[in-house]
Order: C-alpha cells, then structure tokens, then sequence
C-alpha cells in the first residue's frame, strides 16, 4: 500500500509539472488590419513557450464562414523540456470569399503541449474591392533610357500608397504642393537596365490592397551605353584592397589578390549600392533647391553614366560590371562643392567609393560625391550650391584622384547629365508646376532673393560654365539629346582616373 501511495503520488507530482508547465500563445498581427479586398495578404505570427500545435483562420460575413487557413504541426507533448519555441509566422490571403461590407477575422491557435490550451482572437473587418480612383496628366513625356521624368496624377486622398511603376521598379509620389486633394506628382527614373521597351505605370492602391493602374503618353528613348576594357595591374589590386580591407570587416580577405579584388568588385559594390538605395527614406518632403545642379567647375569627363567595364588581368576578363555615374578628373585634392543646395544624409567611408558623401535635394532626389580625399560635412549639415565639402582623391575602388559624381531618383542611380541642363529641368519638371518653378524652392533656400529663384534661377543659368546642352524644339515636342560627354577645357591639368 504505502509503495501504490507514493507510485501515486509521483504519477501526480508528474502530471502536475506537465500540466503546469503548459503555456498559452500569444496571437498578433505583422500589420494593423481594418479593411480587406480582393485578395488582401495577411500575416499572423503566434508565439508560445512550448510552441504550436495548430492554427486556424475563419472569415466570417452574412451568417456563413470560410476556413481562410489552417495547418497543424508541433512535436511530442511530454518533452516539458524543450528550449522555447521561436514564433511562427502564418501567411494567407482573406477576401476571394467575401461580399463589399463587414466581416470578421476569427483567428485560433493552441499550444504544444499537455495542456492545449486554446487562445481565440477576433478582429472586425471592412470589405472594399474597389480600388482607388486615378487620372493621369495628359502631358507628353520623353524619357530617355537611364534617365528621369516626372508625372502628375490624381488619386484619392485615403490611397495607402501610389506612384509609378518602371518593370521591377517602384517611385513614390508626393503630394502636390499648392494642388488640389489627391493631385500628387512623381519624380521616377527609367533604370538603365530595363528593356527601353517597358511601359512606365502610375498605379495607386488603398489600404485593403486594392490596386489601379493607368498609363500615360511617353516615348522611350534608348540608348547604347558604352563598353571598356580596363586592364588590372598587379599594383593597383595591392592599392585598393589595401585601402579598403580596414573598412569592410564583412569581407573575408585571403590574401590572394585577384580573389580580394573580386569580392570588393562584385560583393561589396552590390551591397555599397543597397546602401546608397536605403538613403532613399532620409529625404525631405519639399523642395531644398532651385537652380540646375552643377558639374564639377573645369573638369574632364573620364568615364560616364551606365558604361560597361570589362576587367581584365594577365591577358584575361575576369570581372564585368557597370559604373553608374561619371568619373569628373581636374587635378590632385581639388575642392569638391555641393552641386546643389540640400541637406547631408551620409558623410564616411563607404566601400567602393572611398569617403563619399550624400546629399539629399528633397523628394528622394539625392547627389553622391565618391573616392573623396577628405571630408568637411557631416550627416545633418545643410549646404548651399558652390559650398565646398570636401577634396578629391581616389580612396576606395580608385587608382587614380578624381571625383566620382552620382545622382539616384528614389534609391536608383540615374544619368546625372540632365540635371546639369537647365532646359531639361524647365521642360521635364518645371513645365508642370504652377508658375513653372518648384514649389517653396525659394523657402527652402532659406531666404534667396525672389528674382533668383524657380524658373527665374533657371533662365538665370541657361549654360553653366563650360558646358553644352543641346536645346531641344517646341518644348520637348522631340527627340532632346541631352549632354553626354561633358569635357571641360583646362589650362591645368587633370589627373586621369583610372578604373574602379
């Protein structure tokens, strides 16, 4: 009898700590979710000390209900021991089902354990399946392949999210300063790498996911970038991989120096650029400039937006990649300066590009200034047109000192060679604006004289020191050429750039 007492006892003991070390789930949503549409993803992530054994999701609208998701897992129950579970993300998509109207989400899960315990959560939903209303300008757009353009549009004011759509790539509009509800415009590139045949779309889509799209007048007009070959010494591997291995902790280097070079050309210029992307989100939601941005004064162009370059060492390629942006070269440390007015988003060391610097001009247009031999801003300073920021050089992937000069449209690089055309930016940006100048250019400059602001600071400067810009006829009404190679006379010389 007294050992049947203590077998029983220790059989309750056991099932107690069981019993007591069940837990419940917790259940919540990746995003807020009020309204859903068509076929609106959700995600639902349960998180529980001992786990998941199954989960559940249930629409129901008008007195019937729809098994939305369900999936059953989890592992033996008495293995009270287990380390605790990481949190499950449950991805499915509500609405193909359901009626314009409300509705409402049941969701279920319980844990893995020998408790099961059950949690239930609900969530009142509203239906919409009509997406947003949208109306696109009716002006003609000429985009040149690598190039920029902007389009006006109007949608409704609740659109979660519009803009326009270039192949695999988004832009996000803004909302049109002085305009009416929902007028919103878009500065977007048409990346170098996309077929010249893809047609641009402004889309718009509320919160539900419901999207419209729409089309508008342009003509693409392609273009044939170049190719070069850059032959690899032995010397300039040493040089740059020297240079940059103090910086890139992330690189595993091994000491063969081709093999170096390569990660630093392929795997660090890749992750370099997503860098250079991310700076999209820190920009101002106004204008920081009004006259045409500036090259840098009485340099030669060595290399050019888009140009493909083939390495080669020892007689072979080993390497192919493209330069996005142009190669400026005047002479040793000359000073760099601001190519417009805007505020500094990013001033260290950055790969590939040596000491860079970031500027942003508003509206995610932003300017970049690589292989800097010094820097004399820093992240928040504001700058003006013709301030210097810094010295040339050649840090990073550079052989030679020069200033790599890039812009990027929302995170992707463009040509910069329209940004230097005043009549470029009077008939791609300014004709559609009131009054054809940016909207509160003159504020954000912080006091600039009226006279010399918006278009007026455009007529100001119609040919910028050296330049050449090829006009076009009837206000872009054809083909414009815009400036390609940009070459400077100099009566000092210039140190070639060499590849990087």
């Amino acid at each position: 009898m007294r050992a049947l007492f203590f077998l029983a006892l220790a059989v309750v003991l056991i099932v107690a700590v069981v019993w007591l070390a069940g837990a419940r789930t917790e259940i919540t949503l990746a995003r807020p979710l009020k309204v859903v549409g068509k076929a609106t993803p959700v995600e639902v992530r349960v998180s529980g000390k001992n786990g998941v054994r199954y989960f559940r999701a249930r629409l129901e609208q008008g007195g019937r209900s729809f098994v939305a998701f369900e999936q059953t897992d989890g592992g033996p129950r008495w293995k009270v021991w287990r380390r605790r579970a990481p949190v499950r993300a449950y991805r499915f998509v509500a609405g193909p089902q359901l009626q314009v109207g409300p509705a409402r989400l049941l969701l279920e899960a319980q844990s893995d354990d020998w408790r099961g315990s059950i949690t239930v959560a609900s969530l009142d939903l509203m239906v919409r399946t009509e997406p947003p209303p949208l109306s696109v300008d009716t002006a003609q757009h000429y985009i040149n392949q690598g190039g920029s353009e902007m389009v006006v549009f109007t949608t409704s004011v609740d659109a979660a999210e519009s803009g326009v759509r270039v192949g695999p790539y988004r832009f996000r509009s803004f909302p049109l300063p002085d305009g009416a509800p929902g007028s919103r415009f878009c500065i977007f590139a048409f990346p170098y790498d996309v077929p010249a045949t893809t047609a641009p779309l402004v889309y718009a889509r509320d919160d539900a996911g419901n999207e419209r799209t729409a089309t508008f007048w342009f003509r693409v007009f392609p273009k044939k970038f170049r190719t070069r070959d850059f032959e690899l010494t032995e010397d300039f591997l040493k040089k740059v991989t020297e240079g940059i291995r103090p910086h890139t902790p992330q690189i595993r280097f091994t000491g063969d120096l081709l093999a170096d070079y390569l990660k630093i050309n392929r795997d660090l210029r890749r992750g370099n650029n997503r860098s250079l992307a991310d700076l999209r989100s820190q920009t101002d939601e106004r204008f920081l400039w009004s006259a045409p941005f500036r090259q840098l004064a009485d340099s030669k162009v060595e290399a050019q937006f888009a140009d493909r370059r083939r390495y080669r060492y020892q007689g072979a390629q080993v390497d192919e990649q493209d330069h996005l942006g142009f190669d400026l070269a005047v002479t040793a440390n000359v000073a760099v300066v601001a190519a417009n007015d805007g505020k500094v988003v990013f001033a260290d060391f950055l790969g590939i590009y040596g000491n860079c610097i970031v500027i942003d001009h508003g509206y995610a247009l932003q300017s970049m200034y690589g292989h800097l031999s010094s820097v004399d801003v820093k992240v928040g300073d504001r700058v003006r047109q013709g301030q210097q920021i810094g010295l040339s050089g050649s840090t990073g992937l550079a052989g030679g000192d020069h200033l790599h000069f890039g812009m990027q449209v929302d995170g992707v690089q463009v040509n910069p060679a329209e940004w230097w055309d005043p009549h470029w930016i009077h008939d791609r940006l300014l004709l559609k604006f009131p009054g054809e100048k940016l909207p509160a250019a003159a504020a954000a400059r912080g006091g600039r004289a009226s006279g010399d602001s918006g278009a007026s600071a455009l007529a100001h400067r119609r040919s910028g020191r050296g330049r050449y810009h090829a006009r076009s006829t009837s206000r872009g009404l054809a083909h414009r050429a815009i400036p390609v190679a940009v070459t400077v006379a100099s009566a000092r010389p210039h140190v070639p750039a060499r590849p990087h």
